[in-house]
């Protein structure tokens, strides 16, 4: 009898519903408020049946932490300067930036708006990256604070001016919650 191997398909049918369900929610939010967002709306804008939706993340709110959860991972470049204050500003002005595009700002409101893991969602990649920047410091042998302070004075900030006050994050101002959190 020969030996049979088990491969993994590289996207597939898998890869494909995804990345239609994930274009279709943005879409959707880019034209309509968050609260009229359901999983057979976006079944039918993805062309796929609303079970597949039902099966695969159960409810609006599973699949929003997971469309934030892709989108905020992985898209802002931990800057490595060689000066903590260079990377916090470079990082902080970036994050800014991203947080600037409307299309970002549905997908985070609705996934703040969809239950408790949606702001996790939001954060996390973030929280990843300003852990990198100051373990990195720390490695040189120079002092950083831990991250929870640097989200708290940077990122908060940061997300409640993009969220609720919708005021641009100008390089000025990052620059000065970077010395806040560096005095």
């Amino acid at each position: 009898m020969p030996a049979t191997t088990s491969t993994t398909r590289p996207g597939g049918r898998s890869a494909r519903v995804r990345a239609a369900v994930h274009r279709a929610v943005v879409e959707f939010l880019a034209e309509n408020p968050a609260e009229a967002l359901t999983l057979p709306l976006i079944a039918t804008r993805a062309g796929v049946h609303p079970t597949t939706l039902y099966r695969r993340w159960g409810s609006v709110a599973d699949l929003m932490a997971d469309v934030a959860s892709s989108r905020f991972s992985g898209d802002i470049v931990v800057p490595d300067t060689g000066s903590l204050r260079e990377d916090l500003q470079r990082w902080a002005s970036d994050v800014a930036t991203d947080l600037a595009d409307p299309d970002v700002l549905a997908i985070m409101r609705a996934a703040i708006g969809s239950g408790p893991d949606g702001g996790c969602a939001c954060t996390a990649d973030r929280h990843a990256q300003l852990t990198a920047i100051l373990d990195r410091e720390r490695s040189r042998g120079g002092t950083a604070p831990e991250t929870a302070h640097a989200a708290d004075v940077l990122l908060g900030p940061l997300y409640y001016r993009a969220i609720f006050a919708g005021q641009p994050a100008d390089p000025g101002w990052t620059t000065e919650l970077v010395d806040t959190l560096l005095k």
